[in-house]
């Protein structure tokens, strides 16, 4: 399944989560997608990506081990489903929205539980979250940034080329003498 899917299946159960036990397995799922993209990303992705998208599937992978949840312990990851990153800039500003909506279905959990454990399971998964997202905007900076430098590019061979674009073979009088 592609990404931009995946994270809109993971966003639509996370809003329809009734309760803890829901959305501490939405954000699970948030987190192993999240490292599911970021190593497809590291992988094969554009270059200016690699090294942020390498440091977001390691953050995925680390925080998955912050929630307790049936799921964590069955490997059972929609993530797993993830066949391509079609858009990267799409999936990604997708992704961070995502954990976005989980670091505050998170805090409310967190705030709302009794129970020592979960609500430091929450905190790092809250830490995670927040993390994630920091890799996420970083990697769609350095898009606009590559974009921003085409564009420049682009401008620069228009100026050389001048106001009529490249011109090819002889100009003026002589090329009328057939």
């Amino acid at each position: 399944m592609e990404a931009e899917r995946l994270v809109a299946v993971i966003r639509r159960a996370l809003a329809h989560s009734r309760g803890t036990p829901d959305i501490i397995a939405e954000a699970w799922q948030a987190q192993a997608l999240a490292q599911a993209i970021g190593s497809r990303l590291a992988a094969s992705g554009p270059k200016e990506l690699r090294g942020e998208a390498s440091g977001l599937s390691e953050i995925g992978g680390r925080s998955n081990g912050a929630l307790e949840h049936p799921a964590a312990r069955a490997g059972v990851a929609r993530a797993a489903q993830l066949s391509e990153v079609a858009d990267p800039r799409a999936s990604l500003t997708g992704l961070g929205a995502l954990l976005g909506e989980v670091g505050i279905a998170l805090v409310g959990v967190a705030c709302e539980t009794d129970e020592q454990g979960l609500y430091w399971q929450c905190m790092e998964a809250i830490d995670a979250a927040d993390e994630s997202t920091d890799r996420v905007h970083g990697m769609l900076r350095l898009l606009d940034e590559r974009d921003r430098e085409r564009r420049e590019d682009m401008e620069r061979d228009r100026e050389r080329d001048g106001p009529h674009g490249v011109l090819h073979g002889p100009v003026g009088p002589a090329a009328d003498v057939g």
